[in-house]
């Protein structure tokens, strides 16, 4: 059975250490700083998109009241935690059919990637309101979800992957009391807990920028 927070302080390297002990694997070793790492991660096409939010000049910032951010962030937090709480909605048929855990992990990460993307427009808007400073880093923010999308595809397509693999070895290795399934289903938790804290961690990020910035 796998231990560990998922708060967002902590979430890639959570979701990162999970992934290893399903696979077995060893400990990760130590990673390039996060700068150099993006610069690897981020096609030509990406790169021009983030340079030239940088390099934007000053625009008026449009006007607009802001306000209820962060209910709004805390509902959708909530309402993914909910479905991931509220387990596959198929009942399994035999100790063989890893089937319904598969499409309740597919379904959890589509659910986590619209209702999190729509959050992220929604906290970007609010800081255009707010100022032109704000303004720009929200238009940064929208580069690098683009550039780096393709790569955060390509870590979360483990998930489903690592958690089969997961599935069958406890299932080989399985007592005759059965047990090995309520594990799984607490790693299953754990896990896709992890992966909802790791996507949070940008929405979260704008959202501590309104809260810090609020005007006096």
């Amino acid at each position: 059975m796998l231990h560990g927070s998922a708060s967002p302080g902590v979430a890639g390297s959570e979701l990162t250490r999970l992934l290893a002990r399903l696979a077995d694997g060893p400990s990760a070793p130590r990673r390039p700083a996060v700068a150099e790492r993006l610069g690897h991660w981020l096609g030509w096409a990406g790169a021009i998109s983030l340079s030239s939010a940088l390099a934007a000049g000053p625009a008026e910032a449009p006007a607009g009241a802001g306000g209820g951010e962060q209910a709004d962030f805390q509902r959708v937090r909530a309402a993914l935690e909910a479905a991931i709480a509220a387990g596959p909605r198929e009942s399994v048929s035999s100790p063989d059919d890893f089937g319904p855990f598969h499409r309740h992990c597919l379904a959890q990460q589509q659910g986590m990637q619209d209702a999190i993307a729509a959050l992220r427009r929604r906290l970007r808007d609010a800081l255009a309101r707010r100022s032109v400073a704000l303004a720009r880093l929200a238009a940064i923010d929208a580069a690098l979800e683009t550039a780096l999308a393709a790569h955060e595809r390509r870590l979360l397509t483990l998930v489903p992957q690592r958690l089969m693999a997961h599935y069958e070895r406890l299932q080989r290795s399985a007592d005759a009391d059965g047990a090995w399934l309520g594990h799984f289903r607490d790693d299953l938790d754990a896990v896709l807990r992890a992966e909802l804290a790791h996507r949070l961690l940008p929405a979260q990020g704008l959202l501590d920028t309104l809260l810090t910035d609020r005007p006096t």
